[in-house]
């Protein structure tokens, strides 16, 4: 177990400046916070377009989301970087991409007229955004996962589609997830995890922000490195309240669908 003492861990986070919407930023908060309460220093470095990145200096990678136009901005450049990247994470490197973040890891994501970004593929799969007029997915999400429950919120568009056996972050118990259909959301790839969740994620999720902090400490300090237990009481009160508030609401919501289908019928 590593007690903290001289201990220092390094995070890129891709993109702060733009892929920041429903204060994805947070995520880097809550893991710095985290950090600091075992007594491990973590220095968090943005990584802007056009600015010199190399993935194996780091520990740690994050990008946040960002609508159709941020997400334009910052394709050449995180395509350029893309062979690094892969390799990174397929190394270990544990790493974290939100929302658009998340679709830009993916092979490709087609916009509603046709026009596609090239992504990374990071994640075996694609994004389609669907005709105009198509219903966004909105709203707080439940999933199960192999951390537990995770709660967050999702505001997208796209409809993505994992390929073949690809591993999902969770299964949606309530929201819509990558498409509203199969009941996948997100994506794992080794210590890589990409999802829609906003929230932000990390601070009502500690076990998800744990993994990633214990895979980080493990790539610089070998395999025996593990992280210190802290009191987790407000975090884990604050993901039961959003679990609860996401479950009252879903059920709401199906009870309005069923009421207007009785009237319907009547």
């Amino acid at each position: 177990m590593v007690d903290g003492d001289g201990v220092r861990l390094r995070l890129a986070h891709l993109y702060a400046d733009v892929m920041n919407v429903y204060g994805d930023r947070g995520n880097a908060i809550a893991l710095r916070y985290r950090c600091e309460a075992r007594g491990i220093a973590l220095d968090v470095d943005g990584v802007g377009i056009g600015e010199a990145f190399d993935p194996g200096n780091y520990d740690l990678l994050i990008v946040g989301g960002g609508e159709d136009r941020e997400q334009r901005r910052i394709a050449d450049d995180l395509v350029a970087r893309g062979p690094a990247i892969r390799s990174a994470i397929e190394d270990g490197l544990p790493a974290l991409a939100v929302c658009g973040g998340f679709q830009l890891f993916g092979e490709r994501y087609i916009d509603a007229d046709g026009g596609v970004l090239p992504g990374i593929g990071v994640f075996r799969m694609e994004t389609v955004q669907p005709e105009e007029g198509a219903e966004r997915a909105i709203g707080n999400v439940l999933l199960g996962t192999g951390f537990g429950e995770v709660v967050g919120f999702e505001n997208h568009g796209g409809r993505t589609w994992l390929h073949g056996r690809e591993e999902r972050f969770g299964t949606v118990i309530a929201g819509r997830g990558n498409n509203g259909e199969d009941g996948s959301e997100g994506a794992r790839v080794g210590n890589a995890i990409g999802t829609y969740l906003h929230g932000s994620l990390l601070p009502k999720n500690p076990a998800v922000a744990d993994f990633l902090l214990e895979k980080a400490l493990k790539q610089r300090y070998g395999e025996s490195a593990a992280l210190a237990p802290i009191d987790d009481s407000l975090e884990e009160s604050a993901r039961r309240a959003a679990s609860a508030i996401t479950r009252r609401g879903d059920g709401e919501g199906l009870g309005r669908r069923l009421r207007g289908l009785l009237r319907r019928s009547g």
